[in-house]
């Protein structure tokens, strides 16, 4: 297990294979299809290609992913928190995505918060972006909780969903 931050009360690692079983059930959760969209990950074989695809990928790529987020407390995995860096942004993109039943405890704000200090404080990022649909308030919420500040509305390549479009400006 790779971790990457610690916060008081979670840790963020570098996702594996061992987590395609999470993996498969937060992508499938009604909120998740809902505010990010289907990934067609239907069994552990998809959800295990996910992960190598999505997340490790960048990892190797980019220097920087999503990460899973786990609660200290009791190793519980909540869901995902990092960043992006979508073909269609030119900035790295914060992007979060927890199980509904950590919804409402401050977990996906202290896990925002802690990248976008990473990506600035270790990775040397001094602009990010966030994209969120417009009828999901609590994300936008945690966005502007991290310092971000709406700049428009953009469509995502490739489908016509229009999503709001935050950036977290140069210190």
């Amino acid at each position: 297990m790779s971790t990457v931050l610690t916060t008081d009360r979670l840790r963020l690692r570098h996702a594996e294979l061992k987590d395609a079983p999470a993996m498969l059930l937060l992508v499938n959760e009604p909120e998740f299809l809902q505010n990010i969209g289907d990934k067609q990950v239907r069994n552990l074989e998809q959800a295990e290609q996910y992960l190598l695809n999505g997340a490790i990928a960048s990892y190797q790529q980019h220097g920087f992913g999503l990460f899973l987020v786990e609660r200290l407390s009791d190793n519980a995995t909540l869901g995902l928190c990092g960043l992006v860096q979508r073909d269609y942004l030119q900035l790295p993109d914060v992007g979060y995505a927890l199980f509904r039943q950590y919804s409402g405890q401050g977990y996906t704000s202290e896990a925002a918060l802690a990248v976008v200090a990473y990506a600035r404080d270790v990775l040397g990022l001094d602009q990010l972006c966030g994209i969120v649909s417009p009828d999901n308030l609590a994300s936008k919420r945690i966005l502007v909780k991290t310092g971000m500040r709406p700049a428009g509305q953009k469509i995502i390549p490739g489908s016509d969903k229009l999503v709001d479009f935050y950036q977290l400006d140069p210190l």
